[in-house]
């Protein structure tokens, strides 16, 4: 296992298509991939960000069917990178429930399909500012946590309001991730207040490196999301981050021998003991 790991966060400010949203990121992944990145993270709703109901469902599909999912593939095999897409928003493949999957898909060098992972915890939520979510009026929630293995470690998945429910993270790092994944499409309010305190809490509860790539901007269907795509060490030190919306690219050099160091520091992992419930 190599002890030194380049990645690349994709922030993107994702159309409403998925022909348009394939075209939006191609570009950077390229740029990443020429920049030496051996593995490409992408955030939450890469291949899909609308909200407004009807033309949501005019523009999701299948997995197999997604064009930009497709596309995606066929980018990390000519490329030879591993990529996460940090989510598609695709037709579930649950009999019976017309929601959608919101779904991380891991990619290795052959374009194969490693791993898949759908969203756990759904955002239902009603913001101080007036903003409603109903998330799981659209996407039925997942049933299952996953971790996989890379060259370079076990990564863990999450996605976006995931980040809330430590308890998820902690058993992905007891389950041997090294890295855990956090994509997302975090609202401008809730990203201004908690973004970066909830990546860096989560990277220090668990000893892992934090990979949060995100959505940025004022999208087309009106929402606006936080930006600021950020690498956090295992010890909870920020590596790199965007400090703005923009569509960008974030570089960091991992050292995968940080995690055993800052573990062995703190080892909390291996300190957990049964309890009498509180009452």
């Amino acid at each position: 296992m190599s002890s030194g790991l380049d990645i690349a966060l994709i922030q993107t400010r994702t159309p409403a298509t998925a022909r348009e949203a394939l075209a939006h990121v191609e570009p950077l992944i390229r740029e990443a991939a020429s920049g030496g990145a051996k593995f490409v993270l992408t955030p939450e709703g890469t291949n899909v960000l609308e909200q407004r109901r009807d033309r949501r469902e005019a523009a999701i599909t299948t997995e197999d069917e997604d064009v930009a999912v497709l596309g995606l593939r066929r980018l990390a095999a000519e490329l030879g990178v591993w990529l996460l897409i940090g989510s598609a928003i695709v037709r579930s493949d649950q009999a019976g429930d017309g929601r959608a999957a919101n779904r991380s898909l891991l990619i290795d060098a052959s374009g194969g399909i490693v791993a898949r992972y759908d969203k756990l915890h759904v955002f239902d939520v009603n913001l101080p500012n007036g903003e409603t979510y109903r998330e799981s009026a659209t996407v039925r929630p997942g049933d299952g946590a996953a971790v996989a293995d890379t060259p370079w470690g076990r990564l863990g998945l999450t996605i976006c309001y995931d980040i809330r429910f430590p308890h998820l993270h902690r058993q992905l790092a007891k389950a041997g991730a090294s890295m855990i994944a956090i994509p997302a499409a975090f609202t401008a309010p809730t990203g201004e207040a908690h973004w970066e305190t909830l990546l860096r809490a989560r990277a220090i509860e668990t000893g892992a490196f934090v990979l949060a790539p995100a959505q940025g901007g004022l999208h087309e269907d009106g929402r606006r999301t936080w930006g600021r795509s950020t690498v956090v060490g295992p010890w909870g030190e920020i590596i790199a981050k965007a400090d703005h919306d923009e569509p960008c690219i974030v570089r960091a050099k991992l050292d995968m021998e940080a995690v055993a160091r800052a573990r062995a520091a703190v080892p909390s992992l291996t300190h957990d003991r049964d309890y009498l419930p509180a009452v």
